[in-house]
C-alpha cells in the first residue's frame, strides 16, 4: 500500500516537472518574441514550479524512508518540509516578478503580439488540469506536499488569467491606438506577483502548522476512539492523541483495564489495541499504548480530556 502510494505521488510529481519545463520554455520564448512582460512573468512562475515539483519529489522520497535511531517516528514530516520549500520558492518568485513588472511601467512600452494571448490561454487550461489531478490525488493520499504543489498550479491559473487580460488589453491598445492600454501588460505582471505572494503565504502557514506536531481534531479522531473501545478488555479510553506526521499519524492512547488482571493480560489487551488501529486505519503508522487501572470515579473522561 505504501509503495503504491509513493508510485502515484512520484508519478504526479514528474508530470508536474515535465509540464512546467515545457510551459516555462514556451511562455519564455513567446513572451520574448511577442514583447509581453506579463507572459515572461508567467514563464518565470512556471520555471519556479519546476524547482517546487523537484522539492516535492525529494520530500516524497525522504518520507518513504523507514524509521531509524534518530527518527523513530519515521520521516513523514519531510513532505511538510517540502511544502514549506515550495512556499519559499513561490515567495521569492513573486517578489522578482513584481519588481520586474513594476520597473517596466517606467520604461518604453510596446504592444505585445496576439500569440502571447493564445499561449497564456493554453497555460490556463493545462494548469487547471494539473491542479485538479494533483489536488484530488493529494487528498486521496493525504500528502501535504502534493496538495501544496496543486495549489501552486491553481495560482498559475490565476496568474495566466491575469496575463490573458493584461496582454489582451495591451494588444487592443496597440491596435486601436490607445497608449494607456499598453500599461495593462506590466500591470498584469504585478497582479501575477501579488497572487503568487498570497498563495506562498497560505501554503507556508498551513505547512508550518502541520510540522509542529499537530494532532487530529476530535471529530477526525472519533473513529480511532470507537475502534479502541471495541477491543475486548478495554473498559474506557482515557485519552487519545493522533499526531500527524505528513501522510500518516502516530497514536498515543491511554486505556483503562480491570485492575485485578495480570500484567501479562494487560499487555495483551494493549497489543490488541495497537494491532486493531494499524490494521483498520491505513494512515496509522504506529501506536503507543499506556495501560491504566480502571476506577469508575476517575475513568470518565470529558470530551476535551479524551483528545488532549
Amino acid at each position: 500500500m505504501k509503495d503504491e502510494r509513493f508510485k502515484k505521488a512520484e508519478f504526479a510529481a514528474w508530470v508536474g516537472i515535465l509540464s512546467n519545463i515545457g510551459l516555462a520554455v514556451v511562455k519564455g520564448i513567446i513572451g520574448y518574441i511577442a514583447n509581453s512582460k506579463a507572459l515572461i512573468a508567467d514563464a518565470v512562475n512556471s520555471a519556479s514550479d519546476v524547482v517546487g515539483s523537484l522539492a516535492v519529489l525529494i520530500g516524497l522520497r525522504a518520507a518513504q524512508k523507514p524509521p531509524d535511531e534518530d527518527h523513530p517516528y519515521g520521516h513523514g514530516k519531510a513532505e511538510s518540509i517540502a511544502a514549506i520549500i515550495v512556499s519559499m520558492i513561490l515567495f521569492i518568485v513573486g517578489l522578482e516578478v513584481g519588481y520586474a513588472s513594476l520597473q517596466s511601467l517606467f520604461g518604453p512600452l510596446g504592444a505585445p503580439g496576439m500569440i502571447a494571448v493564445v499561449v497564456a490561454l493554453m497555460s490556463m487550461i493545462i494548469k487547471e488540469a494539473l491542479f485538479r489531478y494533483k489536488y484530488s490525488l493529494g487528498k486521496k493520499l493525504n500528502s501535504q506536499a502534493l496538495i501544496a504543489n496543486a495549489w501552486d498550479h491553481r495560482t498559475d491559473v490565476y496568474s495566466s488569467l491575469a496575463a490573458v487580460i493584461g496582454i489582451g488589453g495591451a494588444v487592443l491598445g496597440g491596435k486601436w491606438g490607445i497608449p494607456i492600454l499598453l500599461y495593462l501588460d506590466p500591470i498584469a505582471g504585478i497582479i501575477v506577483s501579488i497572487i503568487v505572494l498570497k498563495m506562498a503565504y497560505n501554503i507556508m502557514k498551513e505547512s508550518v502548522h502541520n510540522t509542529l506536531d499537530k494532532v487530529m481534531h476530535a471529530e477526525d479522531a472519533k473513529g480511532l476512539v470507537q475502534a479502541v473501545e471495541k477491543v475486548e478488555g478495554v473498559l474506557s479510553v482515557d485519552q487519545l492523541l493522533a499526531r500527524e506526521h505528513g501522510h500518516y499519524v502516530i497514536v498515543d492512547v491511554k486505556i483503562a483495564v480491570n485492575p485485578n488482571i495480570s500484567v501479562e493480560k494487560g499487555h495483551a489487551i494493549g497489543k490488541q489495541v495497537k494491532t486493531k488501529l494499524i490494521e483498520d486505519f491505513n494512515n496509522v503508522h504506529d501506536v503507543m499504548v499506556h495501560i491504566n487501572p480502571y476506577q469508575s470515579e476517575f475513568n470518565e473522561p470529558s470530551q476535551s480530556d479524551l483528545y488532549h
